[in-house]
Formats: C-alpha cells, sequence, structure tokens
C-alpha cells in the first residue's frame, strides 16, 4: 500500500530458464487474468513466490519497488525488498540497472551499492518499446491513436526520452563501461 493506503503496482521482470519455468510463468498470466484482474491483470508476491520454480526474477525498471523505493530515498526498504525477492529466487534474481537519461543516474549508484551489499548479481539492461531510436517519433504517434490523444495535446501520455530501443551490444557497452 502507498501513503495514500491504495494498493500499489510495481513492475518486474520474470524470464522463463526452463519448461518448469514456462509453466510456472503461464499459471502466473492465468490467475492475474482470471482472479486477479483489476483494471489490470495482476498478481501479488505470495502468489509468485508459490509459482517461481524455474522462473528468473529481475528487478526492473523506475517501475519497480526496488527503484521505486529508492527514489523515494528509502534505501533500507529498497533493500529489504530486494533480500525478499533472493529469498524467492535465490541466484535467479538479478537487480537490473539502465540508463535511459532518466532517474537513473540518480539511483544507479544506489543499485549498485545494493549488489555489493547484499550480494545480489546486478544486469544491466535496457526498455524497449520499439526497435531503432529513429522509431522513437513513430511510437509517439502510435501512442497517441491508441489513446485518442493528438500530439499537440499537452496532457497526453508521452515517453521522455528517446533510449527506449532495442540497443546494440556496442551501445550497451558505451553505456555501462564498468
Amino acid at each position: 500500500k502507498n501513503k495514500a493506503g491504495r494498493d500499489e503496482t510495481d513492475h518486474l521482470i520474470l524470464l522463463c530458464k526452463n519448461k518448469k519455468g514456462s509453466k510456472s510463468l503461464v499459471k502466473l498470466d492465468s490467475i492475474a487474468y482470471v482472479d486477479g484482474f483489476y483494471y489490470k491483470p495482476r498478481i501479488d508476491y505470495n502468489l509468485l513466490k508459490e509459482h517461481s520454480e524455474g522462473l528468473v526474477c529481475l528487478s526492473a525498471c523506475l517501475a519497480g519497488r526496488v527503484a521505486k523505493r529508492l527514489l523515494r530515498n528509502d534505501y533500507e526498504g529498497a533493500m529489504k525488498f530486494a533480500l525478499s525477492m533472493k529469498e524467492i529466487f535465490g541466484e535467479d534474481f538479478y537487480i537490473e540497472i539502465q540508463d535511459h537519461g532518466l532517474e537513473q543516474k540518480y539511483i544507479n549508484p544506489m543499485l549498485i551499492r545494493l549488489s555489493k551489499e547484499t550480494g545480489i548479481k546486478l544486469v544491466a539492461t535496457n526498455d524497449v518499446h520499439y526497435a531503432e531510436r529513429a522509431d522513437a517519433e513513430i511510437q509517439d504517434v502510435v501512442m497517441c491513436i491508441s489513446m485518442k490523444k493528438t500530439m499537440d495535446d499537452p496532457n497526453r501520455m508521452k515517453m521522455s526520452t528517446d533510449q527506449m530501443y532495442m540497443k546494440s551490444p556496442e551501445e550497451m557497452s558505451a553505456t555501462f563501461p564498468d
């Protein structure tokens, strides 16, 4: 729950590492749509723990619980949550760092510190919403169409960066030289 007492949703990345993981993910997805649907499909952490076998978990982007807590200057809360995920996934839980030129510059040093202090491995990723950097404008148009907004509407949802494309290994290495 957030400060207003409302249920808060978080992003979390789940990847299948084997057939059991595929079955676990299908089970979680089914439960999310059938039992957890409230505007969007969702599950809770108890269900995740129950169906985590064969899955790899990443802490996610700025909309993940670890990042959200760090953005609120709650390092202890971020650490507590990361350790709870490590308890569920063991060596298959990773702290995710990204750099799209957004708030990640602020929290990445804390994520690196968190990784060192907890022993949770670190993985550098990039959100991908379109194939190439040049597609950022097309993505903006598609979002306007899907939300029935115009390009000149100042209140429309808009990505605040053009960095959410499939970066090459060279681009990722340049972004994260360490």
